[in-house]
């Protein structure tokens, strides 16, 4: 699932400090929807229902043992679907995000075997997007005024990756 040096696992209590910080920082807040600052309570009590359910996947990326960035992957009520969102520390060195979307995908497709992984980026943040379409997302709609901040509207741009895709991709790197 993992290189060596870089490895998931799932979140603890003990990661709700420091994923907080992460949130809250003014580079990863503007490309949320909720773009308010979070407490320690609110955090805390989403933790509480997201840990129990079942179908929600809280991961902490970690590089050299060092926890870098957080992925959720939700699965829908298809169970072999499913939505996933993330962020990484905003001191991270270049590439952790690449990594991070690596082995996210490794852990959606090959130890959830997921059908499909969905993803959305608001349409303003380009980076989102450029890194959903160089992991192998195929661009499947935008969702036109979709989102108010407070202030303005926004597209939303929604991709999907299928499994089978992932591995003709893999496939294709293990032979070169």
């Amino acid at each position: 699932m993992n290189s060596p040096v870089n490895s998931l696992r799932p979140m603890t209590e003990a990661d709700l400090d420091r994923v907080l910080a992460w949130r809250n920082h003014p580079d990863v807040r503007r490309y949320m929807y909720t773009q308010h600052e979070i407490g320690m309570e609110e955090h805390r009590a989403w933790f509480g229902r997201a840990s129990r359910d079942f179908a929600r996947h809280l991961l902490i990326f970690e590089v050299e043992g060092i926890a870098r960035a957080f992925l959720a992957i939700n699965q829908s009520s298809c169970a072999t679907v499913a939505d996933w969102g993330f962020y990484i520390a905003p001191d991270a060195k270049p590439g952790t995000g690449r990594a991070l979307g690596i082995a996210g995908l490794h852990y959606a497709f090959d130890e959830l075997n997921l059908h499909k992984l969905c993803g959305q980026a608001l349409g303003y943040n380009e980076r989102s997007i450029r890194f959903h379409e160089r992991l192998g997302f195929s661009r499947e709609g935008v969702l036109r005024d979709q989102h108010f901040d407070g202030k303005d509207y926004h597209a939303i741009v929604c991709f999907g990756l299928l499994a089978a895709e992932w591995r003709t991709v893999q496939a294709h790197k293990s032979r070169s």
